[in-house]
């Protein structure tokens, strides 16, 4: 029955009422920058809107670099790609010293999960659920790169993934509109803090927008299509949050969207970004985004530089096509002096904010470097961090963590390879200071147990492509004896030996950008090892290190005990050994749902029903939505993971019935811990709207709480709904609730949870 009152909500965005000091309205700052345009060239100020790369500029080579000329002439509006304080000093030197205006330039970076201290890749963050330390990670992120001399980050990326194939999903929080927007605001002020012209915050880069994780077969820079509605239901929300938190900055996506690419897109870029949700910092876009819309069919270099400045792009990032083509189109009166001019004042705002026309110095003290960047205390935090982003898929017979075992047998392809734990952009770190799983476990063992080591296996046995996934200082130690040699010498040592850790799974740059995969699953030699490794009949416990969800039924059901660690950055090994050995209780949850099998891709837990779903505990029933040779059921679904304790869940209780627009409805449920450990848990609450005027999904993740407690503690978790919470946007596109009946799961995971049921009046 299609419900004929609703709610409605005006469309204004959340920044209208608590900006951030990047969009206050700040009259010192207008006339600011208004006196300095008036003094500005045409040239200077299409200058502002060019983003090339940092080229070759080494220390006491900058004034004879390739980009030094341009910058003399006011050509350039920032650099990226470089780093000390000491080079940016430097660089920024020429800018304001030898440039006819002074104007200083802006210095990004992609640091995308800390700087030289590497915290987990942004998709093990999201599976802690841990919203204060993911904006810590940022804090420490900022902290270290503006001590080195950065004062923009192209992060965080906020893109909703689906299709564990595209190997960006590893950079992003998952496939959660919720949970992603929660760690979107978070990771926004962790990294733009309070006062963004402190010279220890970063301006932050929201990207890639938009819908660039929905890419077709999971294939990177491939096309997207979908509706509206799912864009607004499903895509968007992050996006928006972090605009709402404040971002200074947005990155456009190589995508197209309704058919126009990204970066020329006017209805993504202005209708939307900025009319609807009064975004006031600059747009910039991603590398070579706009000559390459050449290639999208968009027309020549010219052509497609006018199509995005008039879309309501402000800087163009390597490209050159606002500064070699837009002059002719200004010309030709296809664009205006006006687009130029916002543009250009949207850029030296933000220079403004971060203070850098009071100070272009302001990050380029060399004595904070020293003092700030991979310190003790910083690897401390990224090592607790790390700990708390690892998932226990599975644990028989509580074979972890490892108790009375004084002869342990550590193998695999990525026990011994610091350079891999940091996983893919990690452009700043040292990897040599990187710790191993092979280190870690060392110190953690002392005197305490022996520990023999067999690398097994390389990554994979292609060499050619064992050189794809070998790049950017993180090779996988390819072995050059076969594959037989590598297994024997492993068996060899595992007989004698009370239990097995296998090190298996990706490398760091087998996911990432252009690090699509068509097989996910784990590599055929990698599963020849651990076959062998079963059959020696000693207890196996494999340590999956990876950047996305895997397709592992085999080793689900032949391995008795599943660490997922995916990059734990830095501090990887150390932190792993404090899982394993049981000083730290796992209690990661899964953000990303790991499918059984490739057929099932995209698959997702807040998916729709059909009119022929399949019914509740069946395997298969003709004429219904399922597959012939498998479950519809996940391997793992969104929320799992375990804990080496157990936690009970009763008594789930509701305020009331009834819930509108005046009244709240609390919703709480009593959580034990009934195991023999202490340890932290993610309580997870989900509605279902039962009948609304589109069709609705199964589930929506709308509130989660982490505790911690104590072995044999109970606590009462409580959660409050409000109208707010039912909302969505409707088949015209406006933001609404129905009235009409609910249910709210209450659980450890999105299947499993105690059901209420309420209605909206």
């Amino acid at each position: 029955m299609l419900r004929n009152l609703m709610y409605v909500v005006a469309l204004l965005p959340l920044a209208a009422f608590t900006q951030p000091r990047t969009q206050l309205a700040n009259p010192k700052m207008e006339a600011s920058v208004s006196e300095l345009m008036k003094k500005m060239t045409l040239e200077e100020k299409i200058g502002q809107l060019n983003l090339p790369a940092s080229g070759d500029i080494t220390t006491g080579t900058a004034n004879s670099s390739n980009v030094a000329e341009q910058i003399k002439q006011g050509k350039v509006g920032g650099l990226f790609n470089i780093k000390t304080a000491a080079k940016i000093r430097e660089v920024q030197k020429i800018a304001v010293e030898q440039s006819r205006l002074k104007i200083p330039l802006i210095f990004g970076m992609d640091v995308i999960h800390g700087y030289k201290t590497v915290f987990p890749v942004p998709l093990a963050l999201s599976a802690s659920w841990d919203l204060a330390l993911i904006e810590k990670s940022a804090r420490i992120a900022a902290q270290e790169a503006s001590a080195d001399g950065i004062c923009w980050t192209f992060s965080p990326m906020v893109d909703i993934a689906r299709d564990p194939r595209w190997g960006r999903v590893v950079e992003g929080s998952g496939e959660d509109p919720y949970l992603g927007s929660q760690i979107a605001a978070a990771m926004i002020k962790g990294y733009q803090g309070d006062d963004l012209s402190s010279n220890n915050t970063i301006l932050a880069c929201v990207k890639h927008f938009a819908l660039y994780g929905a890419a077709e077969a999971g294939r990177d820079y491939n096309t997207t299509d979908m509706s509206r509605i799912r864009m607004y239901n499903e895509y968007l929300p992050p996006y928006k949050a972090a605009v709402d938190a404040g971002a200074g900055s947005v990155m456009s996506s190589f995508n197209e969207v309704d058919g126009i690419p990204a970066a020329a897109n006017r209805w993504l870029m202005t209708d939307l970004l900025r009319k609807q949700w009064g975004f006031k910092g600059f747009v910039v876009t991603d590398y070579t985004a706009i000559s390459e819309m050449i290639s999208h069919g968009m027309g020549d270099l010219k052509q497609v530089s006018q199509l995005a400045l008039k879309a309501g792009i402000d800087m163009d990032m390597v490209a050159d096509g606002f500064l070699n083509t837009l002059k002719k189109p200004l010309e030709e009166g296809k664009i205006t002096v006006a687009e130029i001019d916002a543009a250009c004042r949207r850029i030296l705002e933000a220079k403004y904010c971060l203070g850098l026309f009071d100070d272009p110095y302001r990050y380029c003290d060399p004595q904070r470097a020293g003092k700030e960047v991979f310190t003790t205390e910083n690897r401390q935090v990224a090592r607790q961090t790390a700990a708390q982003t690892f998932v226990l898929l599975k644990n028989d017979n509580q074979l972890l963590p490892i108790q009375g075992k004084n002869k342990i047998a550590l193998v695999g392809p990525l026990a011994d390879n610091g350079e891999n734990m940091t996983g893919t952009w990690s452009v700043a770190a040292d990897f040599a200071n990187s710790v191993s799983l092979l280190d870690g476990l060392k110190t953690a063992l002392g005197d305490n147990a022996d520990l023999l080591y067999a690398k097994g296996s390389n990554v994979v046995d292609d060499s050619a492509l064992d050189a794809r996934v070998s790049i950017f200082g993180k090779p996988t130690r390819w072995d050059k004896r076969s594959p037989k040699e590598m297994i024997d010498e492993a068996v060899a040592i595992s007989p004698n030996w009370s239990l097995v850790v296998a090190a298996v799974g990706e490398s760091a740059e087998m996911t990432g950008e252009s690090s699509s995969r068509s097989d996910i699953g784990l590599p055929g030699n990698q599963q020849a090892l651990l076959e062998a490794l079963l059959a020696t009949g000693k207890p196996v416990v494999m340590v999956l290190f990876t950047g996305r969800p895997l397709t592992i039924a085999w080793e689900n059901e032949h391995v008795p005990a599943i660490l997922n660690v995916w990059f734990g950055g830095t501090e990887a090994g150390n932190a792993i050994a404090d899982v394993l050995m049981g000083k730290v209780n796992p209690s990661g949850k899964l953000s990303m749902t790991f499918p059984r099998s490739m057929g099932q891709i995209p698959i997702y837990y807040n998916h729709k029903n059909t009119g022929r779903p399949l019914a509740q505990g069946k395997w298969f029933q003709k004429f219904r939505s399922n597959y012939l040779d498998i479950p519809n059921d996940p391997l793992y679904p969104f929320g799992y993971g375990l804990s080496y304790t157990t936690f009970d869940y009763k008594n789930l209780q509701l305020s009331g019935r009834e819930l509108n627009s005046a009244r709240k409805l609390k919703v709480s449920v009593e959580v034990s811990n009934t195991g023999n450990y202490d340890g932290a848990e993610v309580v997870q609450l989900y509605i279902r709207d039962l009948v609304g005027s589109i069709t609705r999904p199964v589930k929506e993740l709308k509130g989660f709480q982490k505790i911690f407690l104590k072995k044999g503690e109970t606590k009462t978790v409580e959660f409050t709904l409000t109208e707010k919470e039912l909302r969505f946007y409707n088949s015209q596109l406006q933001f609404v609730s129905e009235p009409g009946d609910f249910q709210v799961f209450v659980g450890s995971s999105s299947e499993k949870w105690l059901q209420g049921n309420f209605t909206l009046k």
